[in-house]
């Protein structure tokens, strides 16, 4: 085993002893500084130097990726996710030729699936699925996402808090959470619209509050345009006045104006 590859193994150990003791400064500090020893990896890619270290060091770095990945989920740091996951992916895509499978894969892919999911990117969700190969989906934690997104799109937004009590693994949590506040916060756009007023304990169980005290503070830093007056919630301030400015005016004049010149020509 060469230097850099001993220091990387030794400096890893550490990282999840850190871990362990919920030391998070000193794991950001040892996660970068192994990013740094990796590139000194010949076998890394995008060249995969077929070294004689090569296995050794390629599922060294996607154990390093892994790791980084559930750590910015500790951290609550969607951005280091997203980054952490597509350096990870190139390792599950590129190397099943050199690698065995990881045990964490369809774990990670799935909260993948699950933080699109989060953000409402669907359209990104169905492209990821669609690169999963066909046995995936029966993984408990991709069917999950799967099961999720369809109750997301069908609206039906019980099965989406129900969920949480039957997670694959405890790191779901972090986005189940997340997706409650786009579900919430799609639901309240939604109220505004539709609704002039409500009860507040109405409100409270179609937002998916556990209590009053949380929906007015939901309001107060939240919904801004909302008001809260005997025991009911005002949506009027919400809504969208419809009205034709000077300037939409200028524009349908035009287009009549176009419309009879064409009429004339044919």
């Amino acid at each position: 085993m060469d230097r850099e590859l001993e220091e990387a193994n030794c400096k890893f150990a550490w990282l999840k002893l850190a871990c362990a003791e919920d030391e998070l400064d000193s794991c950001a500090t040892l996660l970068s500084e192994l990013k740094v020893l990796l590139t000194k990896f010949p076998s890394m890619p995008p060249s995969f130097e077929r070294t004689p270290n090569a296995v050794a060091e390629l599922r060294l770095a996607r154990a390093i990726y892994e790791f980084a990945v559930i750590f910015s989920i500790k951290v609550k740091d969607q951005d280091a996710f997203e980054r952490n996951f597509f350096q990870l992916k190139v390792f599950y895509m590129d190397t099943r030729g050199i690698l065995p499978p990881s045990p964490e894969e369809y774990r990670i892919l799935g909260l993948n699936l699950m933080r699109l999911l989060a953000e409402n990117r669907v359209a990104e969700f169905h492209t990821e699925l669609e690169l999963l190969p066909p046995r995936a989906l029966d993984h408990p934690c991709i069917k999950y996402a799967v099961e999720l997104e369809q109750s997301f799109m069908e609206g039906t937004y019980n099965r989406l808090t129900d969920g949480r009590q039957a997670v694959p693994h405890e790191t779901y949590l972090y986005f189940m959470d997340l997706l409650a506040e786009t579900v919430r916060d799609e639901i309240a756009d939604c109220s505004g619209q539709a609704y002039d007023h409500l009860p507040v304990d109405d409100t409270r169980k179609m937002l998916m509050f556990s209590s009053e005290q949380k929906l007015l503070e939901y309001i107060s830093e939240i919904q801004h345009e909302w008001e809260v007056q005997n025991h009911s919630v005002l949506f009027h301030m919400a809504k969208v006045q419809p009205r034709v400015g000077i300037q939409a005016h200028q524009m349908i004049k035009r287009s009549l104006c176009y419309a009879r010149e064409l009429e004339r020509i044919v």
